[in-house]
């Protein structure tokens, strides 16, 4: 048996097996007009429109629709903390308040169109303010995690020179010890309840700021958001998106893959500093009139999730592989999410037995998605038949997709590094069948090469947490001198399992995996741990395990 993980892909929309939920009633007037719009400049009917902004084109729509009384009564964000503090903004309270808090950019902080911003909050509501600010502005939104470093604040702050820097209490002091090194630094701003020297506190502006703001006129193209990279390769590099990579870019993976409608509460677990935080936290939702929904929650528990999904009338919910791990691990069949309809994953491949027992503990599917449009090439560019293993890759010639990040900031090698011939290269692994679909074998980095067999982690983990003695497990690949490499997995035990013979739980599982899956897989070498190495965003770094292999050789 070989397991992989099927991708959902735009090109695919006509293939898609999971049900639809259609819009019904006055929702299907309510469709956003993005959705058509989207798919005409695919199919070349329509150019990208020469401006576009996502704050006056999309916002503010669903703010004017929501006075005419033709949006559903949800709110536009509804956000939530343990301790029993609620937030609720419609569509026109984001408009009037993100127009201040654009004002507090423009005028208590001195930025200007295209200048940089980096904001490092939590799941605050301002947060959301900040971005739609910046959006209103021209100003260039960098997010971050709040588990952000000094080093790592002032890393990010000299190679993008942003001038002005958006934090709360807790990581004031680490940005005052790297303040004398920031040179382009202009403005601090802070997000507490409480004043501090040397810093505009952005809630007392806020409560004194005019609401009147012309919103900037930007072009498609231009920057609105710059990502950081993990930096798994070198320094973390700094990824472009423009105001029509995501505003416009997303309207297709909201309707079609999340399924949104105005109708819909959608809650998206991710950090603020990740890239899936814009996808599954602003865009998709916002384009298609849905409700975000927030829950303040500094760390993930599974227990405080399961209780927010039977409180709160959440219909679409996305996390993380590892956060779903961790919930069916917790147990969930004695709660009752009784608005629940759609779940989704993405980031990462989820293991199908995680997948069969959420559906068996709440009767749901959850639907992957893999966030580009790609196709399959060999090394030297040429497209691959149906049937053979290459890299996925994006067509950026004769036209590149306008949904595609714009470069590399400042790094035209790295930018020049992801190109082959007419494609850019994705970094994955897959194979597409004679269907369309694309089936994702893993990270090129991660492939093990053993003996002239290919093996990707996944499939080789995806067996291995089948056996009830695995918790969690990391496969990368290991130095062998006569092999060349061979597969070996870190296994983090369920708590049943701790107490047990580690050299019989080895032979157990190897054998385990030589019954489900081709015996050539089945990992030569075990090691037990307490724990695997993961990235803020929970993401597994196979290649700190690989790292520590390789280098005992």
């Amino acid at each position: 048996m070989r397991i992989f993980v099927k991708l959902w892909i735009p090109q695919c929309l006509q293939l898609l097996r999971s049900p639809c939920r259609l819009f019904h009633g006055y929702n299907r007037l309510l469709a956003s007009p993005l959705i058509s719009y989207y798919d005409s400049i695919n199919q070349c009917e329509k150019e990208l429109p020469e401006y576009f902004n996502f704050a006056s084109d999309v916002l503010d729509k669903w703010a004017q629709l929501e006075k005419d009384g033709k949006r559903p009564t949800n709110p536009a964000f509804w956000w939530v903390k343990d301790e029993g503090e609620e937030v609720k903004w419609s569509f026109e309270e984001l408009g009037f308040l993100s127009s201040k808090a654009a004002n507090i950019l423009s005028e208590a902080c001195g930025l200007q169109k295209g200048d940089k911003v980096l904001v490092v909050l939590p799941r605050v509501p301002e947060w959301w303010l900040l971005n739609i600010a910046s959006m209103r502005t021209g100003i260039v939104f960098i997010p971050g995690t709040s588990q952000l470093t000094a080093k790592d604040i002032l890393y990010r702050l000299q190679a993008s020179k942003a001038k002005c820097i958006v934090t709360s209490d807790a990581l004031a002091p680490a940005v005052e010890s790297i303040m004398l090194d920031c040179h382009s630094l202009k403005s601090k701003l802070i997000v507490s309840k409480d004043s501090r020297d040397g810093w505009l506190n952005f809630k007392e502006l806020l409560a004194v700021t005019s609401t009147n703001h012309k919103c900037v006129k930007t072009r498609s193209q231009d920057p609105m958001l710059i990502y950081f990279t993990s930096g798994s390769t070198g320094s973390p590099k700094m990824v472009v998106q423009s105001h029509s990579s995501y505003g416009i870019g997303f309207t297709v993976s909201g309707r079609y893959w999340m399924n949104l409608t105005p109708s819909d509460i959608m809650w998206n677990t991710s950090d603020t500093g990740w890239v899936k935080s814009a996808w599954g936290s602003v865009f998709a939702p916002w384009i298609n009139g849905s409700c975000v929904f927030i829950h303040h929650m500094p760390q993930f528990k599974p227990a405080i999730v399961a209780q927010t999904l039977s409180r709160y009338p959440i219909t679409t919910f996305c996390t993380a592989p590892t956060a779903y791990r961790m919930l069916v691990q917790h147990g969930l069949s004695s709660y009752k999410f009784m608005s629940l309809k759609h779940c989704v994953s993405g980031g990462e491949p989820l293991n199908p037995e995680v997948i069969k027992q959420w559906k068996t503990q709440t009767g749901l599917d959850i639907h992957e998605g893999y966030g580009q449009t790609e196709t399959i090439v060999d090394d030297h560019g040429a497209i691959l038949p149906a049937g053979e293993e290459g890299d996925i890759a994006v067509r950026i010639q004769p036209r590149r997709p306008f949904c595609l990040f714009s470069q590399y900031l400042d790094n035209p090698e790295k930018t020049a590094a992801t190109v082959r011939g007419n494609f850019y290269i994705t970094g994955d692994r897959g194979i597409m069948d004679e269907e369309g679909y694309v089936w994702f074998v893993g990270r090129s980095d991660d492939i093990i090469n053993s003996s002239g067999y290919r093996i990707g982690p996944f499939e080789v983990e995806s067996a291995l947490i089948q056996h009830p003695a695995v918790s969690e497990s990391a496969v990368v690949s290991s130095p062998d001198p006569i092999r060349g490499e061979v597969v070996k997995a870190f296994v983090v035990l369920a708590p049943a399992f701790v107490s047990h013979d580690p050299e019989q739980l080895t032979r157990d599982l190897q054998q385990h995996v030589k019954n489900v899956t081709a015996p050539y897989k089945y990992p030569r070498k075990i090691e037990f741990i307490q724990a695997l190495p993961k990235t803020v965003a929970g993401k597994i770094q196979r290649k700190i395990l690989r790292n520590k292999e390789w280098g005992r050789a």
